[in-house]
């Protein structure tokens, strides 16, 4: 038998995969909310592909109070380096969509595009990743954490001891996770 080949979709996962088969379970109303938040994921992707390479060019959209526009902005103001991975080790590192470090500065900004309010835990993480892989301690810098969602900026200065928390976590889990390998 000789297969069809179909190498435009290499890589690419269909919603109805066979892999996520959850979905033969589904009624119509589950199947289409769980399609609409595929598509929304989908659709965030674009616009955090969009708002970096708008960021990185400098091209300043205009002063609304909508979270793409103000995200944007704010990224080229604050002189902001867009999806920049933040790495302690294999197991443990992640893509932070605008970081910037400027006297003795961090600040770490994300775009959601989502309903569910978002939480600042995943920004105090990657503040704990900046300090690990760069070596600072987060006591002896200033850090400032922006969610943009909902045509609202959450701004955060984090306790800095929660920080140093994390990063504690980071280094324990790190090891014991090493040790489970072995």
């Amino acid at each position: 038998m000789k297969f069809n080949r179909h190498p435009d979709l290499e890589g690419v996962h269909a919603f109805l995969a066979p892999s996520k088969h959850a979905w033969v379970g589904y009624d119509d109303e589950k199947m289409e909310a769980v399609y609409i938040n595929w598509r929304n994921a989908q659709l965030g992707t674009e616009l955090h592909e969009l708002a970096a390479k708008l960021i990185k060019l400098r091209v300043k959209l205009p002063k609304t109070k909508k979270t793409f526009d103000m995200y944007v902005n704010d990224g080229i103001g604050f002189r902001m380096d867009t999806e920049v991975c933040l790495f302690y080790s294999f197991n443990c590192f992640g893509t932070a969509d605008a970081v910037s470090f400027h006297n003795n500065m961090l600040r770490i900004h994300d775009l959601k595009n989502g309903r569910t309010p978002a939480s600042m835990q995943q920004l105090r993480i990657y503040a704990a990743l900046f300090c690990l892989e760069y070596g600072y301690n987060p006591r002896d810098i200033d850090i400032e954490l922006r969610i943009y969602q909902s045509n609202d900026v959450l701004i955060e200065r984090p306790d800095l001891d929660d920080i140093a928390y994390i990063m504690d976590k980071i280094i324990l889990f790190d090891k014991r996770i090493n040790e489970i390998k072995e």
